[in-house]
């Protein structure tokens, strides 16, 4: 393994040259100091402690959208001090009353469908990884991870607090973030930080931050953060741990194969550790995540596996150091993996009968830890362990589930990084206990670079990564080399990959193996100058993108190909309109039905090429009523194909969204093929009836899988990041639904959680 370390590390260094990456310097244009309060600080939405008077002001924020070359029309002043407990950051965003617009009242609301003020905090000053903290004007919070300096995964959580005061053309926040939330380290000198603040008014079409940041970037990019410079010291921070336990009960009640009715009861907990100021250790006994909602169903018409994001807490903190290693369809750690299998059981019924029901599981997790964060401001590691239990009813034994990730940063944006996956299974002992099974086991080891330019305009990725199983290991390796080049009129993807014909992770996602993809993508981006053209559209984008795949396995003949241009128009309210053409060419090299539906499947070896032209609209997202629809027609492999889809979504503001998505695709083949015509509709309300009190619900009728899902979920936050759940989950046969509902199965879960900090 030491050559493809020096390897890569020998390419850093020629990359980052290359892209002029440099040192970071101190000496920044926009600094703001930090003082520490000169008396007790009360959180109330008023500006009117004297240590505000004499804070520094961080005001004159720059436009970032549409335009970036101006003052902000809606400014925002912004001061902070600090005490021994707590970061406060006072802001006074300039919006009229009437201009208000959200989406919910729901903590955790999404980005840029809601007014928003937003603080983002790089500790290690890194420029990568980063803290997010935002506040809507009826006082909603929202956290987040940063990660690769411009995703925000809203699924970290923490306590923190804010208060906001609102006046008929400001309002004012005032936010408290407790010095053990963060992870940072003391240095013996002057202490700094990166920051930046932002702020989204969504009816004035604005978007503006203090330090600059380009306008083909997002304004919380940590490529584009200001300098905190701390006056003093931050306080050393202290113990943190906390202990978060639950109870839940449920019963469900299976009318498919007409079982009796099963009452449960469980209870566990997580625990999260500081190990250091830095470092993490999160811990679970016996996790449940019944109340997590159920996955957005898709239409498969694909010859390989769809990708589902995982959706449980545990797993989604940090993602980003164990999940994002190698490209979406070469992951070689996808933590759906634990927890989740899909077999046949067999069950008594209420008549005693014995019958084999297959069906999707949740696979008991004993327990699990991760230790996660910084070693210091270059070194970054990530270690997670799960144990599963034994399930008798499908045969399948315990498995232990091992990721372990060290990162280094080089330069001032980028760095590299190994992983070892491993999936240990078990055998039972005739006498009793279990031990490893020596014939099945799967391990991958990998090496990254990612490079990060410092002023964000080139973006980099190579990655080299090995699988290790009890079979034949030749040809078990994955590679891949992404160049990306960002400038305010280009944009310029130069993706590559290639996966081995043995290459297995059995804890990843590779949906396919033994092939080489080349696939570039150019996009033009005119932003009109004539005042009247550019008060109407924001952005044209001409676009030509081109995917090749060559299997191995044919002597690395094409058998998948696309090609295509696309224009889009954006106009003001986040409107777009845009057309596309396509042409498809693919080979078979195993028979496949284009309808996924049982019928008779196109022959091994035959090859089509099929066009299809499409476009589609979506509405100003500033009214009460906004929607988006797109349509595709044409060829498909022998046949033709009609798509529609898109939403109608209403916003009862401030309480939320009442929408309903919708899919329909009509493939006609000629005889002796399938056609098949596949109705796929998701109305959903999700709605705040205070900032604690929050109601969903999300029916999904999918004639393809011949089911219809009810999801319903109460969710009362009764105390900061505590919650009680009520979970009522409904599935039908789609058949004959409207005129003769007949139920699948039926569950109803109450779950309670408490955040405890020791």
């Amino acid at each position: 393994m030491k050559a493809p370390i020096a390897l890569t590390v020998l390419l850093s260094v020629l990359f980052s040259a290359a892209f002029g990456q440099a040192p970071p310097a101190e000496d920044e244009p926009y600094t703001i100091a930090i003082r520490k309060a000169e008396g007790p600080m009360h959180l109330d939405g008023v500006l009117d402690e004297a240590s505000w008077q004499t804070a520094q002001v961080a005001g004159d924020f720059f436009q970032n959208f549409p335009f970036d070359t101006s003052f902000a029309a809606l400014q925002t002043e912004v001061r902070l001090v600090y005490d021994e407990d707590f970061i406060y950051i006072g802001a006074a965003v300039h919006l009229p009353r009437p201009e208000y617009l959200t989406t919910s009242l729901k903590r955790d609301f999404p980005h840029g469908s809601s007014d928003e003020f937003a603080v983002n905090i790089d500790p290690f000053k890194d420029k990568v990884n980063g803290f997010h903290f935002a506040v809507s004007p009826y006082n909603v919070q929202r956290e987040g991870l940063i990660d690769n300096g411009k995703n925000i995964t809203a699924d970290w959580d923490n306590k923190w607090y804010s208060e906001v005061r609102n006046y008929d053309e400001y309002w004012v926040v005032e936010m408290a973030i407790p010095f053990r939330t963060l992870r940072y380290k003391l240095s013996d000198g002057a202490n700094t930080w990166r920051i930046n603040f932002a702020s989204t008014s969504v009816r004035q079409n604005e978007r503006s931050s203090w330090a600059p940041a380009p306008r083909q970037f997002d304004a919380n990019d940590l490529a584009f953060t200001g300098l905190l410079a701390w006056e003093g010291r931050p306080p050393k921070p202290g113990l943190n741990i906390s202990l978060i336990p639950y109870v839940l009960g449920s019963t469900e009640r299976d009318f498919e194969f007409r079982l009796p009715g099963e009452q449960k009861f469980n209870a566990g907990a997580d625990a999260k550790i500081s190990i250091t100021p830095s470092l993490n250790l999160d811990l679970t006994i016996n996790p449940d995540f019944s109340q997590v909602e159920v996955d957005r169903q898709l239409t498969n018409l694909s010859r390989f596996e769809l990708f589902f994001p995982e959706r449980r807490q545990f797993f989604l903190e940090n993602e980003d150091l164990f999940s994002r290693f190698g490209f979406p369809d070469s992951r070689p750690f996808f933590s759906r993996r634990i927890g989740l299998a899909r077999g046949i059981v067999r069950r008594t019924t209420t008549d005693g009968q014995v019958v084999e029901v297959e069906r999707s599981l949740n696979v008991p997790i004993l327990a699990g830890a991760r230790l996660s964060g910084k070693l210091d401001n270059n070194w970054r590691i990530g270690l997670l362990n799960m144990q599963t239990a034994k399930m008798e009813d499908i045969g399948l034994g315990p498995a232990n589930y091992s990721v372990g990730v060290l990162q280094r940063k080089v330069f001032d944006r980028s760095y590299v990084g190994a992983v070892f996956v491993n999936k240990e299974n078990f055998l039972e002992k005739p006498e009793g206990g279990f031990r490893l099974d020596p014939t099945a086991y799967n391990r991958v080891a990998g090496i990254e670079y990612n490079l990060f330019s410092k002023d964000n305009k080139w973006e980099a990725e190579m990655f080299y990564h090995r699988s290790f199983s009890n079979g034949d290991n030749r040809d078990a390796q994955a590679a891949a080399i992404f160049l990306g080049r960002y400038t305010r009129h280009w944009t310029i993807f130069l993706p590559s990959q290639y996966i081995g014909e043995n290459h297995r992770a059995d804890m990843g996602f590779v949906p396919r193996t033994g092939f080489l993809s080349v696939g570039p993508r150019v996009s033009y981006n005119i932003f009109p100058k004539n005042n009247w053209l550019a008060e109407r559209i924001i952005l044209m984008e001409l676009t030509f993108g081109t995917e090749f795949t060559l299997n191995k396995a044919n002597d690395f003949r094409v058998t998948d190909r696309s090609l295509g241009p696309q224009l889009s128009l954006e106009f003001p309210g986040q409107s777009r309109f845009f057309l596309s053409a396509n042409q498809e060419y693919t080979y078979l090299f195993f028979p496949f039905d284009p309808t996924n539906s049982g019928g008779q499947p196109l022959p091994e070896g035959s090859a089509y090429t099929y066009h299809t032209l499409g476009g589609g609209f979506d509405s100003d997202v500033r009214k009460k009523f906004f929607y988006d629809i797109g349509i595709r027609a044409g060829q498909y492999f022998n046949g033709n194909i009609f798509q529609i889809e898109g939403s109608f979504n209403f916003r009862w503001q401030p309480f939320g969204v009442i929408a309903v998505s919708y899919a329909y695709n009509d493939i006609h083949l000629p005889a002796p093929y399938n056609s098949a015509g596949f109705w796929l509709v998701g109305p959903r309300a999700e709605l705040s009836f205070s900032r604690s009190l929050f109601f969903s619900t999300f029916l999904q009728y999918n004639t393809q899988a011949d089911n219809v899902n009810i999801n319903s979920r109460l969710q009362w936050r009764f105390r900061p990041v505590s919650d009680i759940f009520l979970v009522y989950t409904d599935n039908y046969f789609s058949e004959q639904f409207f005129q003769d509902s007949r139920a699948k199965n039926r569950a109803l879960v109450l779950k309670v959680t408490y955040w405890l900090n020791l």
